[in-house]
């Protein structure tokens, strides 16, 4: 779906009174994140990055994500996921290609994280908890939060003398895709 096609579905349910603005989205291109404080919504942009977006529909569909940590969390900056190992150094296994776009890093961006080679973002990625555009062109952005980003607010946070570490750190309960959820 074309952002300005999901912008007048956006309309559409708001004049038909059709409730979330999940409920008008593309349910392809949609994924729901639970937290032990609600559920998150994220809209994959296969427009922007189409080789980032089907690793991770690849990898809810195995339930990769499922209880994995939040394991760098910076206040005012971002919330990262995505590490099985729950310390910063794991993945999937898969390296990707960058797929850098012209698309702003704001509150809800959802991007790839990556170590120093733009090539390396394998499962990792984060959630900006505000305007961070010093990040634009250098990270993958494969998604954006539609509904729910109070839940990513409440995630715990890190400790800022620790690069963001966290000590027991929230979870992802669960992560599908919404056209599969029941």
């Amino acid at each position: 779906m074309s952002r300005k096609t999901f912008s007048a579905a956006l309309a559409i349910a708001a004049v038909l009174g059709l409730g979330s603005t999940a409920d008008a989205a593309d349910k392809d291109n949609l994924i729901y994140m639970e937290l032990k404080t609600g559920r998150v919504v994220i809209e994959t942009r296969p427009d922007l990055a189409p080789g980032h977006v089907a690793r991770i529909k690849e990898l809810v569909k195995q339930g990769f994500y499922d209880g994995v940590v939040f394991h760098r969390v910076i206040e005012g900056f971002m919330a990262q996921t995505g590490d099985p190992l729950g310390n910063g150094t794991g993945g999937s296994g898969k390296k990707l290609k960058a797929e850098f776009s012209k698309e702003p890093h704001v509150r809800g961006t959802v991007s790839m994280a990556r170590a120093q080679d733009p090539n390396s973002g394998d499962s990792q990625f984060f959630i900006c908890f505000a305007d961070a555009k010093f990040l634009d062109n250098q990270y993958t952005v494969w998604g954006r939060i539609i509904e729910g980003m109070d839940n990513i607010d409440k995630v715990k946070k890190g400790d800022k003398n620790r690069n963001g570490s966290v000590s027991d750190p929230d979870k992802i309960i669960k992560m599908q895709l919404a056209a599969d959820a029941k």
